[in-house]
């Protein structure tokens, strides 16, 4: 089997994951975002179970050189925090807070017919492409070649 067809795979295991325990649910988000109101805590056990189950395959996986069905790892090259990296997360928290959608959970949902999901993905493709514009007019002509 390809590399291709396990990463298809793995993505339906999580669309399942994501369908299963309600995170496609913009109503789980906002009632987990939802402090002073309504508070519901699901959203944290799901991130809970999610590290218990990454963390022993990291602690192995990260000691390799490079994983089952790659020549090497693809980490990001910076790990500084810069103001690029403060603004995203402000905005991508923002979104994620108005509206309760996270971009893996939407494209769960574009399966169904309701206009919300498709409304949200198209956003969200408007916004990533105006970054890459704005991006694209700051850096300097070398930065672009």
């Amino acid at each position: 089997m390809n590399r291709y067809a396990i990463a298809f795979c793995c993505g339906i295991l999580f669309a399942a994951g994501l369908v299963l325990s309600g995170m496609t649910l913009p109503s789980k988000v906002i009632g987990f975002l939802d402090i002073f109101g309504e508070w519901d805590p699901s959203l944290a056990f799901v991130m809970a179970g999610a590290i218990g189950v990454h963390l022993p395959f990291h602690q192995v996986f990260k000691k390799k050189k490079a994983p089952i069905l790659d020549t090497e790892f693809h980490l990001p090259a910076r790990s500084s925090v810069d103001l690029p990296l403060i603004g995203g997360s402000a905005i991508f928290g923002f979104g994620w807070g108005l509206v309760g959608f996270c971009p893996g959970p939407n494209i769960v949902t574009l399966v169904t017919t309701a206009g919300q999901p498709l409304l949200f993905f198209v956003g969200m493709i408007v916004g990533i492409l105006f970054f890459r514009l704005v991006e694209m007019l700051y850096k300097s002509p070398q930065e672009n070649q």
